[in-house]
């Protein structure tokens, strides 16, 4: 939401309930975030004014707007990472299932012991309403702490989970990007070593594990995702503001040609 939307609605509540739980992100963090950032790193620029403007400064606008109205010690700031999990609408982990589930050589991106960073949905939810109970304000990181995910071990888990005969293909960043495949995009999830990736796959968690953070593991999230998925007939939703994610088969089969010409 805009954050004068964010404004109007604290404006609102602010006499009426007790504390405020902001589900921010951790785009608030001024560009390029270091690795290893915790909450205390230099932040962008934003406003509680603020309408239409680009996703990280709308939510820092969001942010500033809730702190106005409530005041510090009433105001959490949840600074979600990437989240994973059943329900998902923008396609990540659904478009790797479906993919994996079709079977044959998959291309995947490595290395397979990338340590990744995110958050099951259900862990987000839970941790902030047990906050909230706990009374706790402030900003808190909200991902799965470093090395709890590898690139290998969901793409693994994809692969036992739907019970394909899928072969992963895995294959260096730099053989990836000279083949012209799209991080992130293209393969959702994966990130080439860089600025990028360090911001996406680096985060300091440890005031939210101090703060009873409990994640689940990689295989629960990708089996729950898959029997979501299946129960809808392999078809997720997708936001209408966002474009689809991951590689058509015949980029795919492009991709992996070019790679086995080499």
């Amino acid at each position: 939401a805009a954050p004068s939307a964010v404004r109007d609605a604290a404006g609102l509540l602010a006499d009426r309930v007790g504390r405020y739980a902001y589900v921010s992100s951790r785009s608030v963090y001024a560009w390029p975030p270091a690795a290893g950032l915790a909450e205390d790193g230099p932040l962008v620029a934003g406003s509680p004014d603020d309408g239409d403007v680009p996703y990280a400064e709308a939510k820092r606008g969001g942010e500033l707007a809730v702190e106005a109205a409530f005041g510090a010690d009433r105001t959490l700031f949840v600074r979600a990472g990437l989240i994973l999990g059943p329900y998902e609408n923008v396609g990540r982990l659904p478009w790797w299932l479906n993919r994996i589930a079709r079977g044959g050589p998959v291309l995947a991106p490595g290395p397979a012991e990338s340590p990744i960073q995110y958050v099951d949905v259900r862990d987000l939810a839970g941790w902030t309403l047990d906050a909230v109970a706990a009374g706790l304000s402030g900003p808190y990181n909200l991902v799965a702490p470093p090395g709890h995910a590898t690139m290998g071990g969901l793409l693994g888990a994809c692969v036992r989970a739907t019970g394909s005969g899928a072969e992963l293909r895995w294959t260096a960043p730099e053989e990836l990007l000279a083949a012209g495949a799209e991080p992130w995009t293209e393969l959702p999830v994966w990130l080439p070593p860089g600025e990028t990736y360090d911001a996406m796959h680096t985060a300091d968690v440890s005031r939210a594990l101090a703060a009873g953070l409990r994640c689940r593991p990689v295989a629960e999230t990708v089996a729950d995702t898959w029997a979501w998925l299946e129960s809808l007939g392999g078809v997720a939703p997708q936001r209408p503001d966002r474009p689809g994610v991951g590689l058509p088969p015949e980029r795919e089969a492009e991709v992996l040609a070019a790679l086995a010409g080499r």
